[in-house]
C-alpha cells in the first residue's frame, strides 16, 4: 500500500486520508497507519485542510517538499535525444534538449551514454540522490524484459536499458515512447476524465497509446498500438518497417516535411526553407512555419491530418473510445490538424459509432513524453525515496 500512497501524492498532492482510502479501496484505519509511518520517516507531511463538506475539515497530506531526491529521464526519438533532471514535485531542475543522435547510427548507444555523462558532470548531479532513470524510445519495447526488439540482438540499442543501468549504477526502466505519452495524458493531461482513450503520438512517425479502464493496454506481446503500420497508404513509399502502404508514410510529420521540401524543390516559396537553417530540429522549423502562416507548410500539415483522420476512423470502429487525443509534437499545431482529421472521420466513420467519441488536442505538447518517462520511474521506484 505504501507505494500506492506515494504514487497518489506524486500525481495529486494535497489529499486527505479519506480520499486516499477511497481511491485505493482500503479502510481509513489501514491508510492512516501507513500515513503515520511515512510521516515518522519525514517522507510526507501535513499541509493544511481540505474544503469543508459540512463537518470538520480534513487534514491534507503531501510529499515532503524538502525531499532532495530526483529523477533522470531520457526521451529518445529517431533523430534527437533529450535528458532532464526533475524533483519530486515534477519540476524540471535542469535539461538538455535536441541532442542530435540518429538511432540509425551504429554508435547511437555510445552517443546516448556520452550525452548522459556530460549532462551529469556539467550539472554536478549527485547520483546518490537519484531514485532511478527512465528511458522512452520508439520501437517494440518490452518493459518487462527491458528489451527493444526493433533491433537485432547484436545492436546495443536492443538492451540499452541494461547498458545505462550498468554505466550509472542506478535502477533503470524503459518503455515505448507512445505508451509514456499516453500515461502522461492519463495522469496530467486530456485523458484524466476518460476511462477509455486513444492517444496519438504525432512525431516523426505516428504512435498510439491505448488506455482501457484507466490502464495502458499492451497486448499479448506488449506491442499493442502499432497504429502507424496500418496499411492505408496508397503510395509505394517504403516505410521504416520495410513494408509499403503504411499509414506513417502519409500521416506523420516526416511526411509533411518531405512534401514541403519537395514543393520547395519544385519552385514553391516557403519560409520553411529559411527556418530549417535556424533550427537544429526540422520538426521545429516546420511547426514555426505553420504558426507563422506559411501556406505550403499548412497545406502539407492538412494532408497528413486527413490521412490521420482516415486511420483514426479505423480505430473508432474497432475500439469505440470515449476520447481520441492528439499528443506529441503534432499537438502544437492541432488547430490546423483538427479540421482535416474531422473531415476524414465524417467521411469514413459510421456516425452511430463515432458520435460518442470526442477529439482533443493535448496541452502537454512536446512535454508529454518527458512527463510520461518521469512517471515510469515514479511507478516503479518511488519507494526509493524512503531511507
Amino acid at each position: 500500500m505504501i507505494i500506492e500512497i506515494l504514487r497518489m501524492l506524486y500525481y495529486k498532492p494535497m489529499q486527505p486520508i479519506a480520499d486516499i482510502a477511497n481511491s485505493l479501496s482500503r479502510s481509513i484505519p489501514s491508510v492512516t497507519k501507513q500515513i503515520n509511518d511515512l510521516m515518522t520517516k519525514n517522507v510526507i507531511v501535513e499541509k493544511g485542510y481540505a474544503a469543508s463538506t459540512g463537518g470538520r475539515k480534513a487534514i491534507q497530506y503531501m510529499l515532503n517538499e524538502d525531499l532532495t531526491q530526483s529523477i533522470i529521464s531520457i526521451t529518445i526519438d529517431q533523430f534527437y535525444t533529450s535528458i532532464s533532471l526533475t524533483n519530486l514535485k515534477a519540476e524540471i531542475i535542469s535539461s538538455k534538449n535536441n541532442i542530435p543522435i540518429d538511432l540509425g547510427d551504429r554508435n547511437a548507444t555510445d552517443a546516448i551514454i556520452e550525452a548522459i555523462n556530460n549532462f551529469i558532470s556539467t550539472g554536478n548531479i549527485d547520483l546518490n540522490q537519484v531514485i532511478g532513470i527512465g528511458i522512452s524510445m520508439p520501437g517494440f519495447v518490452n518493459t518487462d524484459t527491458g528489451l527493444n526488439e526493433s533491433y537485432n540482438e547484436d545492436s546495443c540499442l536492443y538492451n540499452i536499458r541494461e547498458c545505462v543501468e550498468k554505466e550509472f549504477h542506478l535502477p533503470t526502466i524503459i518503455d515505448n515512447d507512445s505508451r509514456c505519452i499516453a500515461w502522461a495524458e492519463k495522469k496530467f493531461g486530456e485523458a484524466q476524465d476518460s476511462s477509455h482513450s486513444l492517444v496519438i503520438n504525432l512525431n516523426w512517425g505516428v504512435g498510439l497509446g491505448i488506455l482501457i479502464n484507466d490502464d495502458i493496454f499492451k497486448g499479448t506481446s506488449g506491442y499493442a498500438g502499432e497504429f502507424s503500420h496500418i496499411p492505408l497508404s496508397e503510395t509505394l513509399t517504403l516505410c521504416s518497417c520495410g513494408k509499403r502502404g503504411c499509414l506513417e508514410v502519409e500521416a506523420s510529420i516526416s511526411a509533411a516535411i518531405r512534401n514541403t521540401e519537395r514543393d520547395i524543390k519544385n519552385g514553391e516559396y516557403s519560409i520553411y526553407e529559411k527556418l530549417v537553417n535556424e533550427h537544429v530540429n526540422k520538426i521545429e522549423a516546420l511547426i514555426e512555419a505553420v504558426q507563422i502562416g506559411d501556406q505550403v507548410a499548412i497545406n502539407n500539415i492538412g494532408k497528413i491530418g486527413y490521412m490521420l483522420g482516415k486511420g483514426i476512423s479505423t480505430l473508432i470502429h474497432i475500439l469505440n473510445p470515449n476520447k481520441i487525443i492528439i499528443s506529441g509534437r503534432g499537438a502544437e499545431i492541432g488547430h490546423i490538424l483538427v479540421p482535416h482529421i474531422q473531415v476524414a472521420i465524417n467521411e469514413y466513420s459510421i456516425p452511430k459509432i463515432s458520435k460518442k467519441t470526442t477529439l482533443s488536442i493535448s496541452t502537454l505538447h512536446k512535454k508529454a513524453q518527458q512527463m510520461g518517462t518521469i512517471a515510469l520511474v515514479v511507478e516503479k521506484y518511488i519507494t526509493n525515496i524512503i531511507n
